[in-house]
């Protein structure tokens, strides 16, 4: 899976940006954006709408990146992650 800070970085990369000019059009330090992207800091969620629309790529696909990093982090080192996901995907189900 890519990250979201993969997607970002190709991304900024793909459109000839320096990190300096991608986070000074954010008004967002240089070292955050690089965090970032590195995978060192998890983004907020208005910080990554805003790199979204900055980038002109899909906030709700960076969103959901996020979202997914997240669960698989929580959910790395759990006997029965599969077991876990079916429990979530069954409550899910229920509450629409």
């Amino acid at each position: 899976m890519d990250t979201v800070g993969y997607k970002i970085r190709e991304s900024r990369k793909s459109k000839g940006l320096l990190l300096r000019q991608l986070s000074a059009s954010l008004d967002m330090d240089v070292a955050i954006l690089s965090k970032i992207e590195r995978g060192e800091r998890t983004p907020t969620k208005q910080q990554l709408i805003k790199i979204a629309k900055a980038l002109v790529i899909n906030e709700k696909e960076l969103i959901n990146t996020l979202l997914a990093e997240s669960i698989l982090n929580e959910l790395s080192g759990n006997e029965n992650p599969i077991e876990v996901l079916k429990i979530v995907q069954k409550e899910l189900k229920k509450s629409k």
